[in-house]
């Protein structure tokens, strides 16, 4: 069944009909990586730069929103941009999916640039994405032309071969990062009638499979962003998962026909790219 998934998953990404989702676990395959790799790994950052009390000192939106009362929202800015600031390059699998000769859309919902970097060798291509209310008060969404990183506009996203949608920012080219939880509750307001999510990301993704890379589904904003954005697109989708689901993701897999497939991440990045002689043996040695 597995094996069947991941032809299945090749065959359609290589059609244009898979939209890549990337959440931070994708980062565990950059080897000894400086960037946080997951939200606990961000607040620990965040905190060690700013006192913040005890019992909000885990929750990443709590902490950040506690920076940013009581210091200022610069504050918050510059601690997310200095922890994501070291240079990585993109790993085998950014490289892999930037090079899919279709590839309308992927989805990255964390904050660093390595997929930027996978699609700079590539031609007509463009970001979107979220930025917080309290810095651009009236938008939701800033763009940029791929090639050049100067600001664009909503209309030229109709023309770009493959855009690349953050909803939650990136530190590359602007700095802007959702991540309080002001932040988080002016989007939330608004985003179940799909009002900040880019209108090209609502036309790509009609009859489209998503396949989650990297990501998890425990937390109530990791689920209610995937849903929104998987909203309307087609009804199969794909979780390369190897950690065992609570019961929470569970469900949320169910509701969504997304299929879990319970390989690490590297062992799927290689099989997509076809490196394994032998797939079957391959696939029982990473299990």
């Amino acid at each position: 069944m597995t094996i069947e998934a991941i032809e299945t998953i090749r065959q359609n990404l290589a059609r244009g009909l898979v939209i890549p989702y990337l959440g931070p676990g994708v980062l565990a395959l950059a080897g000894g990586c400086p960037l946080p790799r997951s939200p606990e790994e961000l607040v620990d950052r965040l905190t060690a730069k700013a006192s913040v009390p005890h019992k909000i000192r885990k929750n990443l939106t709590a902490a950040a929103q506690f920076i940013e009362n009581f210091k200022h929202r610069k504050t918050v800015a510059a601690a997310m941009k200095e922890a994501f600031t070291a240079s990585v390059p993109p790993t085998p699998l950014h490289r892999l999916l930037a090079a899919q000769p279709a590839l309308p859309l992927i989805v990255h919902a964390w904050y660093d640039d390595l997929p930027q970097k996978a699609l700079a060798g590539k031609a007509g291509w463009g970001m979107a994405q979220g930025v917080s209310q309290a810095e651009h008060h009236g938008k939701w969404v800033h763009y940029f032309n791929g090639e050049t990183l100067a600001r664009a506009v909503e209309a030229d996203a109709e023309d770009w071969a493959t855009l690349l949608y953050q909803p939650l920012g990136s530190v590359s080219p602007a700095a802007n990062f959702l991540v309080s939880d002001s932040d988080f509750v002016e989007v939330l307001t608004e985003i179940d009638i799909q009002t900040p999510i880019p209108e090209a990301v609502l036309d790509i993704r009609k009859n489209r499979h998503f396949l989650f890379l990297g990501c998890r589904f425990s937390t109530q904003l990791e689920r209610i962003f995937a849903q929104q954005i998987v909203k309307r697109s087609s009804d199969r989708h794909w979780a390369i998962m190897p950690e065992t689901p609570t019961r929470n993701e569970e469900r949320f897999l169910a509701q969504h026909n997304i299929q879990r497939v319970p390989l690490p991440l590297a062992a799927f990045s290689g099989l997509l790219a076809g490196g394994a002689d032998e797939p079957i043996q391959a696939l029982a040695a990473a299990q």
